[in-house]
């Protein structure tokens, strides 16, 4: 029997004499209890005539006739409908390399969201590797049974490599949220805050802090949608093609980045900018946000402490966002790939193209519409148009992109 999870700094005891545990005083154990999820059937076994077509002999029959046309898995399971959310818990939230085991509450809680607010079935899948052969390997060989791979929390540089083999050997969508849900809802926030000043995204100056995951998907999905110039800082400066130290992702990321050719910190990128985005935590001085172009857009992302606090920001910026649900703007995941997802599962879509991506911020950026303000340049995730109207972006984009099977 599992060991009870106590506070060490509680002198409560229980009526066995041992420590109470950590329900009885912090709601998000007692939510947690005993999982957040559970499998449910779709159809009756009250009889045994339900249980001879639920199961044995009604089942060979279907099983037969998809033997024999393998396509007709996707009628008669549930495979179409299902996205496998699959991490090694190298990178959880602001956790960091916690495990598989300790990243299971994330990755439930990711399923849930794909069920609220997208209405498709997912299964958190936590794989005791990380080593990126025995990942990508095992991935392929559970494919048969998802219609769709969302990889979380897996740390760069594996996650750009993992993605794009499992693209490779895979005939279904396959999703790096951190990487690309990021950067759809991030657009989706910049088009509409473009708009409110006047401005086309042509005419903006960006600067990312952070090379990671999010950063690297969020300045090629700028670029894809015609920003003006971006440029991305990391630990070491800007990234550009006459550093010597760049890895293979950051060469890549300097080839198609800073057009201006700037050099030095991510201080001297700022001076003049038209935006900046922060996926990398850290604080940025106060004069560093001074020195930004006037009418200046902040997108601090860092949870839960923002780049530039919103307090700050607000003193320079016309538009301020963050990652969290208690400012204005919140930048969140959950409005992307719940709808993305749908999409790409409805029409049965072999991947997620970059336009299927393009068209799914376009489509968040449209729901905001005539009530566009500074403080609501992005939807809540509570608004029930969102994923109605990210699913039929994308499905209509992979019909259109020739990646739809249906």
């Amino acid at each position: 029997m599992a060991a009870e999870i106590v506070n060490p700094c509680s002198d409560s005891t229980d009526q066995d004499g041992g420590a109470e545990p950590l329900d009885s005083f912090d709601p998000a154990f007692a939510l947690h209890r005993g999982g957040k999820m559970a499998v449910q059937a779709t159809v009756p076994v009250r009889n045994k005539d339900d249980l001879s077509l639920a199961y044995t002999p009604g089942v060979a029959r279907v099983c037969t006739a998809i033997a024999e046309q393998p396509e007709l898995v996707h009628d008669y399971t549930w495979t179409s409908s299902v996205v496998a959310v699959v991490t090694d818990g190298t990178a959880v939230l602001g956790l960091g390399d916690i495990g598989p085991r300790a990243s299971l509450p994330v990755m439930e809680g990711k399923a849930i969201l794909f069920k609220q607010f997208g209405g498709v079935d997912a299964v958190p899948i936590a794989l005791d590797c990380t080593d990126t052969d025995e990942i990508v390997d095992t991935v392929v060989r559970l494919a048969p049974s998802f219609g769709g791979i969302n990889l979380e929390d897996i740390s760069a540089p594996r996650c750009f490599e993992i993605e794009r083999r499992l693209q490779e050997r895979l005939d279904i969508p396959v999703f790096h949220d951190d990487q690309h849900g990021t950067a759809v809802v991030t657009l989706a926030a910049l088009r509409n805050a473009a708009r409110l000043s006047g401005r086309a995204l042509g005419d903006l100056r960006a600067v990312i802090s952070g090379a990671g995951a999010a950063g690297v998907a969020i300045a090629r999905m700028l670029v894809e949608a015609g920003i003006g110039d971006v440029a991305v800082a990391d630990r070491k400066g800007i990234v550009s093609a006459d550093r010597e130290d760049l890895t293979p992702v950051k060469r890549e990321l300097a080839s198609f980045t800073n057009r201006a050719r700037l050099s030095g910190s991510l201080q001297d990128a700022l001076a003049g900018a038209d935006v900046f985005i922060g996926v990398s935590g850290g604080t940025v001085p106060e004069e560093a946000v001074a020195s930004m172009a006037k009418g200046a857009f902040v997108f601090a992302m860092a949870n839960p402490d923002p780049e530039v606090h919103p307090d700050v920001a607000h003193k320079y910026a016309a538009v301020v966002a963050t990652g969290r649900s208690d400012f204005p703007n919140q930048i969140n995941n959950v409005l992307a790939f719940p709808g993305i997802f749908a999409g790409a599962l409805q029409v049965r879509a072999s991947r997620i193209t970059e336009g299927m991506k393009l068209a799914a911020a376009e489509a968040l950026a449209g729901v905001v519409g005539d009530d566009l303000a500074a403080d609501y340049v992005i939807p809540s995730p509570f608004d029930e148009r969102v994923a109605p109207a990210v699913t039929a972006a994308v499905a209509a984009a992979a019909r259109a992109e020739g990646v739809a099977r249906r």
